[in-house]
């Protein structure tokens, strides 16, 4: 089987979210040098959910994304998308495929291409940049980037450079980059980073508005901007889970106050 065909035997693999949960993390461990980065992690995220992550760095917030979006290979322990989709068993792109998306706090666009340029590209995902922007668009495709637009609140930017944009659009279009891959789980690190107020409450809306078609995982410092948009948040600490709870009981946590929020 060549590796495009593995990657669509995975993808074809249907997401079974029948027990609830869409992202199962069970008794992970990663050490790195000595180092354990993460230890006896266990995880749950149900679909339709919005959870956010925070934690002390070091905590193993990054390590965990790696290894949910398969960057990083744990020692042992188990990583399940639904019921049926073994995460340890796939390769990046193929997690992808499946229909886990990841943005990195530091947004990554195409700086010389239009904002619907951008959003193209990433439906196409890893063919060329002269094949995607020659390949003319279908009526379907067409549709989900100016929804994308909408969303996202860059309609009216469609054909600027994104390197025109101020810093807090260039991590809305990023968003919608991984909106127009259609995934079922998103993985946000810091959005709000360098934002100002008025751009943090655009995107606390924006957020909240993804959760329930989808699943959305925010890792975040910003204790204000977790409270906007948090139901359920989860403390981690030197690679396990120390806390989980709503934003007041994990504030109120003594263990939280000690190692975090009390810094």
């Amino acid at each position: 089987m060549s590796d495009g065909e593995g990657a669509r035997f995975i993808t074809e693999q249907k997401l079974d979210t029948s027990h609830k949960a869409i992202l199962y993390l069970e008794d992970l461990n990663v050490s790195f040098d000595g180092f354990k980065a993460i230890n006896n992690l266990s995880l749950y995220i149900d679909k339709g959910e919005l959870r956010c992550i925070i934690g002390p760095n070091g905590a193993g917030k990054t390590t965990m994304m790696d290894i949910i979006t398969g960057k990083t290979k744990p020692d042992s322990g188990q990583a399940w998308f639904g019921q049926t989709i073994d995460l340890l068993k796939m390769t990046e792109p193929e997690i992808a495929n499946a229909g886990i998306g990841r943005k990195f706090q530091k947004p990554t666009v195409f700086e010389s291409h239009t904002v619907a340029e951008n959003l193209e590209l990433a439906m196409h995902g890893n063919k060329s940049v002269w094949y995607s922007l020659k390949a003319k668009l279908t009526g379907t495709q067409q549709f989900l980037i100016d929804d994308t637009l909408r969303t996202i609140g860059l309609t009216e930017h469609y054909y600027r450079p994104a390197g025109a944009l101020s810093h807090g659009q260039k991590q809305w279009l990023e968003i919608g980059m991984l909106l127009v891959q259609e995934p079922h789980l998103m993985l946000v690190d810091e959005p709000v980073a360098g934002m100002t107020h008025q751009e943090m409450d655009r995107t606390a809306e924006l957020l909240v508005s993804l959760a329930g078609e989808r699943s959305v995982v925010v890792v975040e410092h910003d204790m204000e901007f977790v409270r906007s948009i948090a139901d359920k948040v989860t403390v981690l600490h030197q690679g396990s889970v120390l806390a989980e709870g709503s934003m007041d009981e994990v504030q109120n946590d003594p263990r939280v106050i000690e190692v975090y929020l009390g810094e």
